[in-house]
């Protein structure tokens, strides 16, 4: 995909980018593919398939939420930015958090941040962690492909007001979310959509799961990561 599909096919997402967003997202494909040279950040860095597998992919979200009404948002293991910056770059006005425990990766995220001079939370640590004094702080979370849904729901529902949204981007789903039942219970959760479709172009399939928060959590959750990871590896081995 090439920069000026990319625009095309976000308005038909409903989001008509600026020239300074258009950019910014150039100088964050080009720093990725020259900061990529000497620390692993992705495999994918040519512009080509930043611009489909990265840029547009993190845009999907707003297939499910209207960010122009929400204030805080928070990322989780959002790596090399994706999708936190991406939507902070397009919905300038978001109070955005991005969480990583790898060093790395945060050192290119701070270093971006600078370079687009953006004002954006860096976070290093893991979810069960950061969450001591930042229960129930966010309108919206979301996750791109960094667990299994059972993990991700108790690690992202903790950080959300009630009636806020949890986003899941995933590729295949059906046996996680038939395995998050549970969870989702004992979290006072609901899934309220499935979103299935593909990415254009190559057609690869990909799933937004859009979980709403209906009371407060319990605060024994987050338990431990090895704990919830146990429990879990038992309901998709059934």
């Amino acid at each position: 995909m090439n920069k000026e599909e990319f625009i095309n096919v976000v308005s038909n997402l409903g989001l008509n980018l600026t020239s300074q967003q258009q950019k910014n997202l150039e100088i964050y494909q080009a720093f990725l593919e020259e900061y990529n040279k000497t620390t692993n950040l992705t495999t994918i860095v040519n512009e080509p398939d930043v611009y489909l597998k990265h840029f547009y992919d993190s845009l999907t979200i707003i297939k499910e939420i209207d960010l122009t009404k929400v204030d805080t948002l928070l990322d989780i293991g959002t790596g090399a930015g994706f999708p936190g910056m991406v939507l902070k770059i397009c919905y300038p006005n978001l109070n955005v958090t991005l969480l990583d425990s790898n060093n790395k990766k945060l050192a290119f995220l701070e270093s971006l941040k600078n370079k687009l001079n953006l004002e954006v939370t860096l976070i290093h640590g893991r979810a069960e962690e950061f969450i001591t004094d930042n229960r129930e702080k966010f309108d919206v979370v979301v996750t791109r492909a960094v667990a299994s849904l059972p993990i991700l729901c108790e690690l992202a529902i903790p950080y959300l007001k009630v009636n806020g949204y949890f986003i899941a981007m995933k590729s295949n789903v059906l046996e996680e979310i038939n395995a998050s039942t549970t969870i989702l219970s004992k979290l006072d959760s609901k899934i309220i959509n499935i979103n299935e479709f593909e990415l254009p172009h190559e057609h690869s399939k990909r799933t937004l799961i859009k979980i709403e928060k209906l009371k407060p959590t319990n605060h024994k959750y987050p338990r431990q990561y090895n704990q919830i990871k146990k429990e879990v590896s038992n309901l998709l081995t059934k």
